[in-house]
């Protein structure tokens, strides 16, 4: 369920909103941020994969979201282990802001957007040779996708600023 109306909103209403030409937000990629701690690798590359190309099929970007989406997956599980709690992580613990605080979640969130977007905007230009202006709209797209993620995270549920 969470997959299609992230998918409906990125597609729907996200993707028409272009500002200058540097900022894009991009939520679907919630999906993938939120799965369980300890959810199979390989299953969560395969619902990457299709995550991204369902907007691939939307926006005609041949592979450009499924290969900036899968390469954001491959890196989440180093990405959660250098971010670990002091403690660990419970047994079905699922990354999100309610259940390892607000502070946790912006660092987890910033970082594999990051890593999305670079891929993603690197991948569209398939050049160097403008990379300041690349590297712009990366930061601006993913500040942008961060907010938008954010507030999704708000809005569903509780949230401890404290952990």
């Amino acid at each position: 369920m969470r997959f299609l109306l992230l998918t409906a909103l990125q597609v729907l209403l996200l993707n028409n909103i272009q500002l200058s030409g540097y900022i894009n937000p991009y939520i679907y990629i919630l999906f993938i941020l939120v799965l369980p701690v300890r959810f199979p690798k390989l299953l969560s590359l395969i619902l990457a994969f299709i995550c991204g190309l369902s907007i691939d099929l939307f926006t005609n970007t041949a592979g450009m979201h499924a290969a900036a989406t899968v390469l954001m997956t491959y890196s989440r599980p180093a990405a959660l282990r250098i971010f670990s709690p002091r403690d660990g992580y419970e047994a079905e613990s699922v990354p999100s802001m309610n259940k390892l605080g607000f502070n946790w979640f912006v660092v987890y969130a910033s970082v594999m957007i990051l890593i999305h977007h670079f891929a993603l905007f690197f991948i569209e230009v398939f050049t160097f040779s403008e990379f300041f202006h690349t590297l712009t709209r990366v930061l601006f797209s993913a500040a942008a996708s961060l907010l938008v993620i954010l507030i999704a995270q708000f809005l569903t549920g509780k949230f401890e600023f404290e952990k």
